[in-house]
């Protein structure tokens, strides 16, 4: 009888912390996939490079925070889309590698990153905000001339961003083939109904015009490597 008793204990403790991780996945997905660093209006960004400050409205209430870096002699821009951690803070360090190859380059804080007003709540509202900060930035640029790079998180916007206009290359930096796929390559049990962020670039790849780039390390910890090559096999 003890050992039933014991048993049962153990079943009831599996069940109880299948049911939190089950709860946290449909409550607050947010906090599991997104870790922003968070500024006030007035918090100042120090670079050596020079750059312009944007506020760009996505919603009544809702400004999203970016930075545009001019290099010298520009060839083009690019439309960068950082990581699911940190802000501008950090992720305005990559522009020096684009500004010594001459281009441009404008990097958007998502939803409640940095100064970027508002709260990430869907999937499809990420993709929105996006597309009507793309859209301001084609009134400066043509869009031959603009290269979407997105990183980690920020490839499945990137890509789904990529599929509905007309850039003249895509890049993506260690990209997920979704996330369902992602999620299931760690976390096997838990069923894709669950899921509340896909991000489904496997879907977009074959619908971008634009020539596409894929960079991933072999030896990645977080998105795995298998990823990248199963993405390579959509490539046209």
């Amino acid at each position: 009888m003890k050992i039933v008793k014991n048993f049962t204990i153990r079943v009831l403790g599996i069940c109880v912390f299948l049911l939190l991780i089950l709860s946290i996945m449909i409550f607050n997905q947010e906090k599991l996939i997104f870790f922003p660093d968070k500024y006030n209006r007035d918090h100042q960004y120090s670079f050596h490079n020079n750059f312009e400050e944007y506020f760009i409205s996505v919603d009544t209430e809702v400004q999203l925070n970016g930075l545009l870096f001019k290099s010298d002699s520009s060839k083009g821009l690019i439309f960068y889309l950082h990581g699911n951690a940190g802000s501008l803070d950090s992720w305005g360090h990559v522009a020096d590698l684009y500004l010594e190859n001459n281009y441009d380059i404008f990097i958007p804080d998502y939803r409640g990153f940095g100064k970027s007003q508002g709260k990430i709540n869907s999937e499809k509202q990420l993709h929105k905000d996006i597309q009507i900060v793309y859209d301001q930035l084609k009134k400066s640029y043509k869009e031959d001339k603009i290269v979407i790079i997105g990183y980690s998180i920020g490839t499945g916007l990137a890509s789904r961003l990529a599929a509905n206009n007309n850039p003249g290359l895509l890049i993506l930096i260690a990209p997920y083939y979704n996330l369902v796929d992602l999620i299931h390559h760690y976390y096997p049990f838990i069923p894709s109904v669950f899921i509340k962020y896909r991000f489904m670039t496997n879907k977009q790849i074959p619908k971008i015009a634009a020539p596409i780039i894929i960079f991933h390390g072999n030896q990645d910890e977080v998105i795995y490597y298998g990823s990248s090559k199963k993405l390579k096999l959509l490539l046209k």
